[in-house]
Order: structure tokens, then C-alpha cells, then sequence
């Protein structure tokens, strides 16, 4: 299938480290997904569920041990242990490389070594980059072949470059003492141990999407970050594209997809998805900032998706998807989850493959982290867009988290230094929701935590360095928290499909067309210009959620303080000043 000496002396190198029985290099055909599909089944690794209801559907369970993401056993290997910073787990890439080798030793004999090459974004795009993935588990060639764009004409694109990321993954014995995924960002090399979960065997997905790009990104002038990507049409049929980062349960996909409330819908109002998860973000010949979402598919958390909470995620997965870790459901054979309808099946099998009628037990059908993997073009809003060479332009950045009483529903950063502050900052709490108590802060750095490839003090200047160059065209940088709550813990705003009143005014800001009050926090709505026609939703309750109380900021300028201080002297000194900045204005 390829030619390229770089490729095929890894593959030699690979073959006689893991000693398979055969080769097979997958091609992206139709006819070969097809037949790995029923060997899966044979061997026990999927079950097909009901053609008829889930067409090209399949059930997997992962074993108990391996569920999720496993971040304690997760590093950068770089050369340096401080360029891996001090938010990540670091190993020296010579150790790293010999235990990770040991453990993977011989570990293909009597199996297959599957050769997947991905590409990350629209294939041959400029903003795209491609991967060879090794692996012995059909479930993940079925998933890679969903989540990526998979086939010859990847290698076609690649030609004899070696600009291309490695990637060896090994079921082993699914040992979580010997479990490690590790990337050696300075080698363009990815490993992963150990696991069968889809986080940490999905080579394409965190590990490439995320930790291997945003070094390559920092190295290469260009970002990758943690951002969903949502086009919003206007009655005109003008379409205009932002980008926005939210740590996990903050409600990324459900805005991602959001269905317009029927007022904006009447107006002719639309929302177009080109992303969930991950955007890849240039300057382009025209000066802007352009994003292509380098996924290919949905690895959506199953438990709470439903027709109310996000029908066009749910309509995603009506074929050509699999489930993993869910509920089976034996009298139709098709899946259930918690949260998916009010109504458990009786003859079940839960996710860890005993039976279970969900009508009587107290154990859950679905793993809280059991996943979908669904063909982007299978959404409904799925964006005319999603699959061009150029990407979208981006208007505006958002960030956002769970802030019970602190921030306000939407404001606008300053200008772009003071977006990257707010970004840098980022946090979220957990609630309590029956009493209104508020729980701990996590700092969570523009939703990067986990996936930043280096030091994080290096990204903040990274993104510094974007906004020079991007200059007057940057786009605008807003901060939104749907989940003010009130004094008895409930949220005080409706959220879903009516966060597009708050988009709406965002895309006006970016435009022009409204004002804005300035505060020490930056700028803030004026409560006539958030549309709330036909919403139960009065002016004064929402003056009270767009306000901005000093008090608590002065207070969370005290945790920012030490929050920044882990970065020690990498972190830039524009941030510095901007936190005094802040302080100065609080004070005021």
C-alpha cells in the first residue's frame, strides 16, 4: 500500500518487536470493514444488534478493569522533564521506550497486526495530518475507521514524507498495573499498553488530537485545543463560526448540537455542527484564524443522551455505530442506557455482561462512562462544511465552566491578552445542587489539563504569540456559565437550546451591531440587548446573572495567585500583569 522507506522500516522494526502471525494493512474498503466486522462477531469481540432498528450497529464490552481514560498512567516523554511542565506525569524517553518495548515484546504472537493509516481532518487538507496506527484489536481498526479518515489514500498523500505520527498500540493482558499511554511529543511517536478502552486506544483521538498536535501546533505556528466548532446561520442565510472549550460536563455536545428554541427557529434561525470535541485552528492567506475538527466521528458519553438533552447526537448513533459498555436489551436486541427514556428494559444484559432487568435492580445497565462511536455525517445539523480543505473562519473563542455564583452568563474579554488570562484561569466546581452549596474548584487551563504536549506556561505564551499575529482580525474572546444557581441550588438560567440568546449576542458583538458594559472583569451585556421573546425569563433575574459581584472576584484573584504560581517562570508576564490588572480594577 505505501512505498515510504520512513513507514516501512517502522513496520519492520514493529513486526520484529511484537512478532504477529500475519499482516494486514486496512485499505478503508467497504468489503474489508465488512468482513473484519463479522470476524469480530465470530470471535466474540462485538455483538450485532437489530439490523432493522440499529442498522450496522454493534455492542462491545471492554473488560472491568478498563473504563476509562487512565491519567496517573498517562506521560510525555520529552528529553527534558520541565518541557513536559508540571502539569503532566513525565518519563525519560530512553526508559520509557525500553519498558514500554518489554512489555509489548512478543505480545502479537497469534494474532494479527492490523496497519490503519488515518488521517486527522479532511484528507490532503493543509490543515490535516496523518497517522499510521499498529494494533491487534479489530474493535479498534472498526473505531479508528469511524473516528478517522482511513485508507490507501492516505498513504497517497503522505508520498515519502516523514512528517507523520507513529503509533503502536497493544492489547496485551489488559493488566492496569502494566497499563501506560504515553506520547514522545519530540518523537512523533504515541504507545499505548494494556488497555482496550477507546481513550487510551483510539491513538488518533486525546493522544494525537490533542497532546501530540498541540506541540506540533507550538512548534509549528498553528493550535490545537480542546474546542468544539458551531456554525450559526441567520435568517439571512449568513453563517458565522465559533469555537469554544469547556471542561467535561459543562455541556460541550449539547451545545456543539443545539437545537434552536422554536422562536429563533421561526425567525429562520439555524446551528450547523463541524466539530464536538477538537479543533485544529490556522491563520489563514487571509489573515483569520480557520479550524477543521480533525475527527471524523462521535465518541459521545451514552449515559443522559436522549431526544430531550441532545436529539442529534442521539440521532447519530441509529447506525453505523458502536456502542461499548451500554446495556443490551435481549427482547429487541438493541441498547439502553441511564437517562436514555424512563422505561429499563427487564431482559437485560447490564454493561459487565451479567443479566439484568432494570426494573428491580440496583445496579446501573450502562458504565457512567460507556461511549458511542457514530459517523459525524450521520447528525442531522452535521455542517455543510465539515469536510472542507480550507476549514471555517472563526469569529469567536469561547470559554466556559460550572461557577455556582461567580460568573456572570456571558462577558467579553478586554482584548486578546485579556482572553488568553481569562482562558488560562478557566475553572469549574462541583455543586451541591440540593442545598446550593458549592464544592471544589478545578483549575482547568482552556479545558487542557489533561492533553496540553508540554509546558503549559510554553502554551500560554503560545497563544500570546497567535493573538500578534493574528493582530485586528483575532477573534473576540467571551467567558459564559450557564449554571448559575439560585439561593436553593437551582439553576437560574433555562440553558440547551436557548444558550443560542446568549450566542446570538456574542456573533453581535463580534460584528458591531451591540454595546456592552464595561466592568472590572471586562464586558458584560446591557439586559436589553439578550433576546428573551417568549421566554419565562425576567429582565431583573437575569440583571442578577450577568452581574458581577467584587467581593467573590477579589477572592477568586487570591486563588488565581496560586493557581499560577505552579507555572513558576514559565509563565508568561503578560498574565502577570493582567491579574494585577484585574486586582487594580476590583479594587477600584
Amino acid at each position: 500500500m505505501t512505498n515510504n522507506k520512513t513507514v516501512l522500516a517502522w513496520l519492520e522494526e514493529m513486526k520484529a518487536l511484537l512478532c504477529p502471525d500475519k499482516v494486514v494493512f486496512i485499505d478503508g474498503s467497504e468489503e474489508q470493514i465488512e468482513a473484519l466486522r463479522k470476524e469480530a462477531v465470530e470471535i466474540g469481540e462485538l455483538e450485532k444488534l437489530n439490523e432493522e432498528l440499529l442498522p450496522d450497529c454493534y455492542l462491545h464490552r471492554t473488560k472491568v478493569n478498563d473504563v476509562a481514560r487512565v491519567e496517573g498512567r498517562t506521560f510525555i516523554c520529552s528529553k527534558k522533564e520541565e518541557n513536559a511542565g508540571p502539569t503532566n506525569n513525565w518519563m525519560d524517553p530512553e526508559k520509557a521506550y525500553k519498558m514500554l518495548y518489554d512489555i509489548a515484546r512478543n505480545s502479537y504472537k497469534g494474532r494479527t497486526m492490523y496497519v490503519i493509516p488515518f488521517s486527522m481532518g479532511p484528507i490532503g487538507s493543509p490543515l490535516a495530518k496523518i497517522g499510521v496506527e499498529i494494533t491487534d484489536s479489530i474493535y479498534v481498526v472498526l473505531n479508528m475507521v469511524i473516528m478517522t479518515r482511513v485508507g490507501k489514500e492516505v498513504f497517497d498523500v503522505l508520498g515519502d514524507s516523514n512528517d507523520w505520527v507513529r503509533g503502536l498500540h497493544s492489547r496485551c493482558d489488559i493488566d492496569e498495573e502494566k497499563r501506560y499511554i504515553c506520547q514522545f511529543p519530540e518523537d512523533n511517536t504515541i504507545i499505548s499498553v494494556n488497555s482496550g478502552y477507546g481513550g487510551n486506544v483510539l491513538l488518533g483521538k486525546k493522544c494525537f488530537a490533542l497532546r501530540i498536535a498541540s506541540y506540533q501546533g507550538w512548534k509549528e505556528g498553528w493550535m490545537a485545543e480542546h474546542m468544539l466548532i458551531l456554525g450559526i446561520e441567520n435568517p439571512q442565510g449568513e453563517v458565522k463560526y465559533v469555537a469554544a472549550a469547556f471542561p467535561s460536563a459543562c455541556g460541550k455536545t449539547n451545545l456543539a448540537m443545539m437545537i434552536p428554541p422554536k422562536y429563533l427557529r421561526d425567525k429562520g434561525y439555524k446551528v450547523w455542527t463541524v466539530g464536538d470535541d477538537i479543533s485544529w485552528m490556522r491563520i489563514g492567506p487571509d489573515g483569520r484564524l480557520w479550524a477543521i475538527n480533525p475527527e471524523n466521528g462521535f465518541f459521545g458519553v451514552a449515559p443522559g443522551t436522549n431526544e430531550k438533552s441532545n436529539f442529534n447526537a442521539l440521532a447519530s448513533t441509529k447506525k453505523g455505530t458502536i456502542f461499548t459498555n451500554v446495556a443490551h436489551n435481549l427482547d429487541n436486541n438493541t441498547v439502553w442506557w441511564e437517562g436514555l427514556d424512563k422505561n429499563p428494559p427487564e431482559n437485560a444484559i447490564e454493561w459487565k455482561g451479567n443479566p439484568w432487568n432494570g426494573k428491580t435492580s440496583d445496579e446501573k445497565g450502562a458504565h457512567p462512562n460507556s461511549r458511542f462511536t457514530a459517523p459525524a455525517k450521520n447528525c442531522p445539523c452535521i455542517s455543510s462544511e465539515f469536510e472542507s480543505q480550507a476549514g471555517v473562519p472563526i469569529s469567536a473563542i469561547i470559554f466556559g465552566g460550572r461557577r455556582a455564583k461567580l460568573a456572570p452568563l456571558v462577558y467579553q474579554s478586554k482584548d486578546w491578552e485579556n482572553g488568553v488570562f481569562v482562558g488560562s484561569t478557566m475553572a469549574s466546581e462541583t455543586t451541591a445542587a440540593a442545598s446550593g452549596a458549592v464544592g471544589v474548584v478545578r483549575r482547568d487551563p482552556m479545558a487542557m489539563l489533561p492533553f496540553c504536549g508540554y509546558h503549559m506556561g510554553d502554551y500560554f505564551r503560545h497563544w500570546l504569540e497567535m493573538g500578534k499575529k493574528l493582530g485586528d482580525k483575532a477573534p473576540k474572546i467571551f467567558n459564559v456559565n450557564w449554571f448559575r444557581l439560585d439561593d436553593e441550588g437551582h439553576f437560574i438560567w433555562p440553558g440547551f437550546g436557548d444558550n443560542m440568546r446568549v450566542i446570538n449576542w456574542i456573533i453581535d458583538r463580534c460584528e458591531g451591531k451591540v454595546g456592552a458594559e464595561e466592568t472590572a472583569i471586562g464586558y458584560v451585556p446591557r439586559p436589553e440587548d439578550i433576546d428573551l421573546t417568549d421566554l419565562d425569563f425576567d429582565v431583573e433575574t437575569l440583571k442578577s446573572i450577568i452581574s458581577v459581584d467584587k467581593e467573590a472576584w477579589l477572592k477568586e484573584a487570591d486563588e488565581i495567585t496560586e493557581h499560577y504560581k505552579k507555572f513558576g517562570d514559565r509563565l508568561p508576564e503578560e498574565l502577570k500583569n493582567q491579574l494585577e490588572n484585574l486586582k487594580a480594577n476590583l479594587n477600584k
